[in-house]
Formats: structure tokens, C-alpha cells, sequence
């Protein structure tokens, strides 16, 4: 039997407990019979899968063209918010 996602941070590693879905990596819990609410969160996640939130730091692992200029952000190159 395949398990859903979760719906907050779409991990794959759900399990039921009492009729009740519960995600164990964000301690998520939600009802399977119960309509889910879609959410117009954007979810941004880095190469690894952890999840991005505001403030965080990256640093860019290929070249990037950046829309409406002739310039390209090179590799190694540190993103800060």
C-alpha cells in the first residue's frame, strides 16, 4: 500500500496511526477523509532536499543567465538574501 505524501512538506516517509496520516519530519497530522486544502505556499528546496526558507544563504553550483542582461552568475558564487 502506497502511502501519500505529505502535504505540508511532501516527505515520502508518512505513516497511519488511528485513521490518521502523520508525517514524522514536520510532526504534520491530517485526516485522509477529510478534503485537503491546497496551499499556494511556495516550497523551495536545495540539492540535498532540505527545505528553503527566507534568510537563507546558497551558493550556485552552475553557471546561471540572468533574464535581460548580457551577464551570468559563475559558480561558487554566494547568494545571500
Amino acid at each position: 500500500m502506497q502511502l501519500p505524501h505529505c502535504p505540508k512538506c511532501d516527505s515520502t516517509y508518512t505513516y497511519e496511526d488511528n485513521g490518521m496520516y502523520i508525517c514524522p519530519e514536520c510532526a504534520h497530522e491530517w485526516n485522509p477523509a477529510e478534503a485537503t486544502e491546497e496551499s499556494d505556499v511556495l516550497i523551495v528546496k536545495d540539492a540535498n532536499g532540505n527545505l528553503l526558507a527566507d534568510g537563507d544563504s546558497v551558493t550556485v553550483v552552475k553557471d546561471l543567465k540572468v533574464k535581460g542582461s548580457s551577464s551570468m552568475l559563475k559558480i561558487g558564487t554566494k547568494v545571500k538574501n
